[in-house]
């Protein structure tokens, strides 16, 4: 095997090569000639190495992709002839043409995810708890939330929208002053410096805490200022956010094409629930809401601006794909209802806000009607209302605690953490204020892993009873600034031929040892055998074998290690396969299965 960075240095230098003799003996441009045949002679490089075998076929595809990239880049600026017009736009509202405030802001929440979260120690699995804005009795979780994830995926997805969406913001913003009369560097306010690494920065910050402070409950990720830099820039570019959507998706694929080029996947179960019951609505409601108001506040005075058809299309298309409209509750403890009808008269009524909103923020005449305000005090009031009412909810909700753990005695207790395992058992989160509502109530019951801690004012259902039964075991990260510890859940069951299952829970705190702390009911088989019925009881974490006959107790034994086998009244029971057999006058029936995980 050769190493690929050298295969690709070696081919684009020769193509490198070949656009010098181009430039001199073909009048081709230089810099065009290095931007596209370069490229191209580096993936023929590339290509052949692979062929050859001289390289792994992934990696090489992979920089492949990026060559092609850049000779794209090399051939629109061919054909376009920009002569430095791109730059010159860019440079006359960003500092030397570089979003700096946005690069600040991505670096930031990725520094927070790897080194405090611990993502650089487990990039899957990251400290969540301590980082979830549980309550406002809870400063630490409230000042962390807006910049912490719960998983990879949450920040690819979170810091996709950001590399896309803030730059757009930020140069709505501009780094240099654009009223009339105003010098870039006549006060600190106007200082490009300070407006792209102290003022952005300073404000996405404040956003953050924002949506962490006024969210209806415990959250957590960068998502709600995601939406205010959509929110911003709307007030301004309706329709570039709009497009910035579509671009948010093809760098999320090219991303996607770099990191995985060739994925090989086959069909099997999973496990979760509806994607909607993911989407934190409100949350991102409060971003959009406070992004048009400073948008508003900042922006609709500067020049007339777009229409009010722009404004209403643009917000309504970036409602709708971002998932505004998914309106859902609990049901249960793994049921979930959507009123998506109800969800898209609020993504049209948003529309209809903002568009009113921003239009009258430009206009300082009488709003009329028998008042004294103006048009743009009208607009501002339109977007500060609903803030306020955001506002006024939040507060009771997130000065909530936890009265009690309501957890059993055999919880496994790390630091201010309790770890246990329950079922049916009233969610202490959700149930703290007990509403109904359409038909649907706040009293929720939790089943599953559930960590409680009195400091944190936390109570949660870190894994659900039924992800456990799909799995089989989970971890869970407790910790907080500077530590960190896991519990580890496994469920160990057995399944009752035409019957249900009989399961056992324990629970293992770091290098502790496993500690029983549930057993379900017993499961009861659908067959007799010589009279009798057959279930599988469990005792202290151990699983037996017990024959009933008219009601009462035949007899109990443990269930055999596997290859072995038990005689009880008569029948023999051999466990064998993950199955528990039993052989009784010349006839052998399996009475129960080992739980099968994925």
């Amino acid at each position: 095997m050769v190493s690929l960075p050298v295969v690709v240095a070696v081919s684009c230098l020769l193509g490198a090569a070949a656009a010098g003799l181009l430039s001199r003996f073909a009048g081709v441009r230089l810099s065009d000639g290095l931007l596209v045949v370069a490229p191209v002679v580096g993936v023929l490089g590339v290509g052949v190495a692979a062929a050859l075998g001289a390289v792994p076929v992934d990696p090489a595809l992979a920089a492949a992709l990026a060559l092609v990239l850049v000779a794209s880049f090399g051939v629109v600026r061919a054909l376009d002839r920009p002569r430095g017009r791109w730059f010159r736009r860019l440079r006359a509202r960003l500092l030397f043409g570089v979003p700096w405030g946005s690069l600040v802001s991505i670096l930031g929440v990725l520094a927070f995810y790897l080194f405090v979260q611990g993502g650089a120690d487990g990039l899957y699995s990251p400290l969540t708890l301590p980082f979830t804005s549980w309550s406002y009795t809870y400063p630490l979780g409230v000042l962390t939330a807006p910049f912490a994830h719960s998983g990879y995926g949450h920040l690819y997805g979170n810091l996709v929208g950001t590399v896309v969406l803030a730059p757009l913001a930020e140069y709505a913003f501009s780094h240099f002053p654009t009223e009339r009369g105003d010098g870039s560097f006549s006060s600190l306010r106007a200082n490009p410096y300070v407006r792209a690494f102290v003022l952005f920065p300073l404000g996405v910050a404040l956003v953050g805490l924002a949506t962490s402070v006024f969210a209806w409950g415990p959250v957590i990720g960068f998502s709600g200022v995601v939406f205010a830099f959509a929110a911003f820039a709307l007030v301004r570019y309706p329709l570039a956010v709009v497009v910035a959507l579509t671009v948010r998706s093809a760098v999320s694929t090219l991303y996607s094409a770099l990191t995985d080029p060739v994925v090989v996947t086959s069909a099997g179960a999973s496990y979760g629930g509806p994607w909607w019951a993911g989407v934190a609505v409100q949350g991102h409601f409060l971003g959009l809401t406070l992004g048009v108001l400073l948008g508003v506040l900042v922006l609709a005075k500067r020049d007339r601006g777009p229409s009010a058809l722009r404004l209403f299309a643009g917000t309504v298309l970036f409602a709708a794909s971002l998932s505004l409209w998914a309106w859902w509750w609990y049901r249960g403890p793994a049921s979930y209802v959507l009123y998506r009808a109800v969800g898209v008269l609020f993504v049209l009524a948003v529309g209809w806000v903002v568009a009113t909103a921003v239009r009258a923020g430009r206009s300082r005449e009488p709003l009329g009607w028998g008042t004294d305000i103006s048009r743009r005090q009208a607009g501002v009031l339109l977007v500060v209302v609903p803030l306020a009412v955001m506002a006024g909810v939040a507060a009771p909700i997130n000065y909530t605690t936890t009265a009690g753990s309501g957890l059993p005695a055999d919880a496994v207790d790390v630091r201010d953490y309790q770890v246990a395992y329950a079922e049916t058992v009233p969610n202490q989160r959700v149930s703290a204020i007990d509403v109904s509502l359409f038909g649907e109530s706040t009293s929720v019951n939790a089943s599953g892993v559930i960590v409680y801690s009195d400091r944190r004012a936390l109570w949660t259902e870190a894994v659900s009873a039924g992800r456990l039964a799909f799995t089989g075991s989970s971890t869970v990260r407790v910790g907080g600034i500077g530590w960190e510890a896991t519990v580890t859940a496994q469920r160990v069951g057995w399944i009752a031929q035409g019957g249900g299952a009989a399961y056992a829970v324990y629970l293992k705190p770091g290098d502790g040892d496993w500690r029983h702390v549930y057993s379900s009911e017993p499961a009861m088989a659908d067959l007799t055998l010589a009279g009798k019925n057959v279930s599988i009881v469990i005792r202290d974490g151990v699983f037996y074998v017990a024959l009933t006959q008219g009601g009462a107790v035949v007899g109990t034994t443990p269930i055999p290690r596997s290859g072995s086998s038990t005689t009880l009244a008569g029948i023999r029971f051999r466990h064998t396969n993950r199955a528990l057999v039993a052989v009784f006058d010349g006839t052998r029936v399996t009475v129960a299965n080992e739980e099968a995980y994925s």
